[in-house]
């Protein structure tokens, strides 16, 4: 079995232009998030797929494999598939080029079985619980819910479930990793926009609303998306903490 490490990274974030490049401790953040999915043992290759000279130069600079891809791309799904033309696999791990804090480990649970059917529509993801009330009401957070299966029944901008006949339960948010196989990319780009998806502009809504299953695995991690700058001011907070850990 086939499995690539994909990083997608845009320069032209509508929240954080230039997002890939921000300086953490004297290094670019893609920098910080390829060094963590290199160490995957089990990824055949590790690339970043970008569509902007800017990334693919400081890319080259540190000596990480790049995929240049169409700027004209609406999601990151679409730029998965676009790699998947160009590299042949039977899973494509996708790791937010925004996760600077993601561990091995974290990146490792995304992995698909052994008995994986590659012939089947195959969509997985990580999601962990939220503790700040912060992050239940930011809309950059994906919440998602889960039936017993872990296949994903909701996922949302708003703060989902609502508590509205018991607060016994915890908010859980999507983590920046995505496992698909090519079965799945190419259906997601033949297939339009659905009500949903054009109105929360939630990516994965596209397979939900098509009755494809989406697994979601919850796993315990500290990692924090990068969306706006005050979140890569908290990263930096984060790596202060630690610095020993973090290798500064």
């Amino acid at each position: 079995m086939k499995v690539i490490g994909v990083i997608p990274a845009r320069y032209q974030s509508s929240r954080f232009p230039g997002k890939p490049l921000a300086d953490l401790f004297g290094k670019p953040m893609i920098w910080w998030v390829y060094n963590q999915v290199v160490k995957v043992k089990e990824f055949d290759k590790v690339v970043v797929a970008t569509d902007d000279d800017r990334i693919k130069d400081v890319c080259g600079s540190y000596d990480i494999p790049v995929v240049m891809t169409s700027d004209n791309h609406p999601t990151h799904v679409h730029r998965i598939h676009e790699v998947s033309e160009k590299i042949h696999s039977d899973f494509y791990v996708v790791v937010c080029g925004d996760e600077p804090l993601i561990s091995v480990d974290v990146i490792k649970s995304a992995l698909p079985s052994a008995d994986c059917d590659v012939n089947n529509f195959y969509v997985g993801g990580l999601c962990r619980y939220m503790n700040d009330p912060a992050e239940v009401i930011d809309p950059a957070n994906i919440k998602v819910v889960t039936n017993e299966n872990d296949e994903c029944i909701l996922l949302s901008r708003a703060a989902v479930p609502f508590p509205y006949k018991t607060i016994l339960f915890k908010y859980k948010k999507v983590v920046g990793v995505e496992c698909y196989n090519k079965k799945s990319l190419d259906f997601f780009v033949a297939t339009p926009k659905g009500f949903l998806e054009n109105i929360e502009d939630v990516t994965l809504q596209r397979f939900l609303e098509n009755k494809i299953h989406i697994k979601y695995k919850l796993i315990d991690s500290v990692s924090l998306s990068v969306d706006t700058p005050r979140d890569l001011e908290k990263v930096k907070s984060i790596i202060s903490q630690s610095k020993e850990k973090y290798g500064i």
